[in-house]
């Protein structure tokens, strides 16, 4: 049973990496995306991963750390684990600002429908599936995504009202 568990502990330890910040580091804060209720798993490439940097106050037990939040995520409780947190490497002015994502309690950003721009069948072998093209609310630009119509029916009704 020994041997077992130091062979284990040997292929774990080749893939952990320590990591330690210092009080006054600066780190980025990373984010879960979610599209209202929906997941939004599948298509969030480009979305933001992390928001930050914000530097850290003090240093909480072994492996969380306290940072100094601005006052638009003064809801969420200033205490993170390690694995939550990525070291700034990049200059001070190359942040992602926090008035473009809205973050709620448990660190998802919400997006939202703006308009429907267009509408297209995708036929597969015995069915078709109705999709319309979404423009969402932080997206810049011609950046929409192709929806189900039912699922946006299901979850937005107030675009299919007009």
């Amino acid at each position: 049973m020994k041997a077992a568990q130091d062979r284990q502990k040997s292929y774990a330890d080749k893939r952990r990496r320590p990591i330690e910040f210092n009080v006054g580091d600066r780190v980025m804060l990373k984010v879960s995306p979610w599209k209202g209720i929906i997941r939004f798993g599948k298509r969030g490439k480009l979305s933001p991963r992390f928001i930050g940097p914000f530097r850290i106050m003090a240093r909480v037990g072994e492996v969380a750390y306290r940072l100094e939040l601005p006052d638009e995520l003064s809801g969420i409780h200033p205490t993170f684990h390690v694995s939550h947190l990525r070291k700034c490497l990049a200059d001070e002015s190359a942040h992602v600002p926090l008035t473009d994502i809205e973050v709620d309690n448990n660190l998802n950003y919400i997006e939202e429908p703006v308009a429907i721009l267009d509408r297209k069948e995708k036929r597969l072998r015995n069915k078709v599936i109705q999709l319309v093209k979404v423009q969402w609310k932080h997206r810049k630009g011609s950046e929409a995504t192709w929806e189900t119509e039912t699922e946006m029916k299901e979850s937005y009704p107030q675009l299919f009202d007009l």
